[in-house]
């Protein structure tokens, strides 16, 4: 495998990108496997640590060691020889705030830097590595900053080529107007562009930047709940008429902010929209979303407050043919039947769902899982009014057909503990019912009571892990993104 052309070994590599060990590994075995390697272990800067951070430091020029020097921060004797790679020039995802960070507490460590000149020598070093990186990176692909900061780095020799094929881009409101404007003077081609809006807001910056977009395809918004009124009503509205309709997803979080929706008909190729809302009346404009189409619709997520039930059963009549996943409700739990009737007559191309099925209503379900035969994955709420374990359970033994994922996501205090005969029930149900067929089982804990907390459910577990019928089991909790 050793004699792999380099093209191999990259595609091989790839895949061991999450897998810092291994790729550690790799990079030991020769020099053909090191140099292929190194590049993807340094390819991202939240996965530095602080010896990465001291190596990074070794690469630094002979001019920016002797700014720190004047400036007495001293290089330790481990990082002063020259590393045997440009390790600046694999950088593709730089997190301001990273650098910061792991700066920060590496002049710490260092016996020279008072606690006095702390803010200072950190200034000067991170200037020093931002002056590197914009002239060793050939290309980067992700930029994140969402720390306050004077440092215009797009302004150092090299970053225009640095930043020219930017495709993500992260940051707050509140830098400095120039720092966007420069951006904008050279990032044409960002596709997702993740933006938190806090009280300050550099206006005129960002409508620079999201107006030179040639090919903006994902947009992240985050309203922060001590805005102003004139943000809230002027300058937020003014930026959103900026975006491009080449637009495809579509997130944003709101809080309790009230502002019009109605311009989110513009963008008729979404292919996810997500809102998430912590006050009804912020969803007033949905009105006129009922009426739209939108033909690539894929992805629906409404999480804690949403629309009145009619106008998003009418919305689900005229979209949810297309879809393949839907979450609705989730922290408000207060989905109501007619809106899970809806979803099992509209959508039956459903790959994903999340929904509330309350006690009373179990028979939902039953044509949910009839109705929706191409379900893979479906995330059950239970505790308080909705089903619990036992219910859930019994349910997706007895009537799913294709679904090789259950999430029993506990919003809830569970009343009923889960007792391992019932367990072991369900568990023999779906082996005679789904012969060889195996599924995942994750748990979303929220109390006490879930079956995770029974020792004899979790040997129970294993023994099926053992035999086949679960390929994976989880325990988690709402922190966990892939299941919230």
């Amino acid at each position: 495998m050793s004699q792999l052309p380099v093209d191999c070994l990259n595609e091989i590599f790839e895949y061991l990108e999450d897998d810092r060990f291994t790729l550690y590994s790799c990079i030991l075995v020769n020099r053909l496997w090191c140099g292929t390697s190194v590049s993807i272990f340094w390819r991202d800067i939240y996965n530095y640590s602080t010896s990465n951070f001291s190596t990074l430091i070794a690469c630094l020029p002979n001019e920016s060691k002797e700014i720190l020097y004047e400036n007495r921060i001293i290089i330790s004797p481990s990082t002063s020889k020259f590393p045997t790679f440009n390790y600046a020039a694999f950088c593709k995802i730089l997190s301001i705030n990273r650098v910061y960070y792991k700066i920060r507490g590496l002049l710490r460590n260092q016996q020279t830097v008072s606690s006095q000149n702390l803010n200072n020598y950190i200034h000067i070093m991170v200037r020093e590595i931002f002056k590197m990186l914009m002239n060793q990176i050939t290309s980067l692909k992700s930029l994140v900053f969402f720390l306050f900061s004077d440092e215009i780095f797009c302004l150092y020799p090299g970053a225009k080529d640095c930043l020219k094929n930017l495709t993500e881009l992260s940051c707050s409101s509140d830098i400095p107007t120039e720092l966007f404007y420069q951006l904008s003077q050279t990032c044409y081609n960002i596709q997702s562009f993740t933006i938190e809006f806090e009280r300050i807001i550099s206006n005129s910056g960002i409508e620079d930047l999201i107006s030179v977009q040639r090919n903006l395809k994902s947009f992240d918004m985050t309203l922060c709940y001590d805005l102003t009124v004139d943000g809230i009503t002027n300058i937020i509205p003014s930026l959103i008429s900026k975006l491009p309709n080449t637009l495809i997803k579509l997130d944003l979080y709101g809080g309790d902010n009230y502002f019009s929706l109605s311009f989110i008909t513009n963008f008729l190729n979404l292919q996810e929209l997500k809102l998430s809302f912590s006050n009804d009346e912020c969803f007033v404009n949905f009105e006129k979303l009922q009426y739209v189409t939108f033909p690539q619709l894929k992805v629906l997520i409404i999480r804690e407050k949403y629309p009145r039930n009619e106008l998003l059963i009418k919305f689900l009549g005229n979209n949810g043919k297309n879809l393949r996943e839907i979450c609705i409700g989730d922290f408000d739990g207060c989905n109501d039947n007619s809106l899970n009737l809806a979803i099992a007559k509209c959508c039956p191309n459903l790959k994903k769902l999340s929904t509330g099925i309350k006690c009373s209503e179990l028979e939902t379900l039953q044509i949910i899982f009839n109705s929706c035969k191409n379900l893979e994955s479906i995330k059950i709420w239970c505790g308080g009014d909705f089903l619990s374990e036992k219910e859930a359970l019994e349910a997706f033994a007895k009537y799913s057909h294709n679904i090789n994922e259950l999430v029993l996501y506990h919003l809830f205090d569970e009343w009923l503990e889960l007792l391992p005969e019932e367990l072991e029930s369900f568990f023999i149900n779906w082996t005679d019912n789904k012969s060889q067929k195996s599924f995942s089982l994750v748990v979303v804990n929220y109390d006490a009571n879930s079956l995770d907390t029974n020792h004899e459910n979790i040997e129970i577990i294993k023994k099926y892990i053992k035999l086949g019928v679960i390929k994976k089991f989880k325990v988690t909790n709402f922190d966990d993104e892939e299941y919230n």
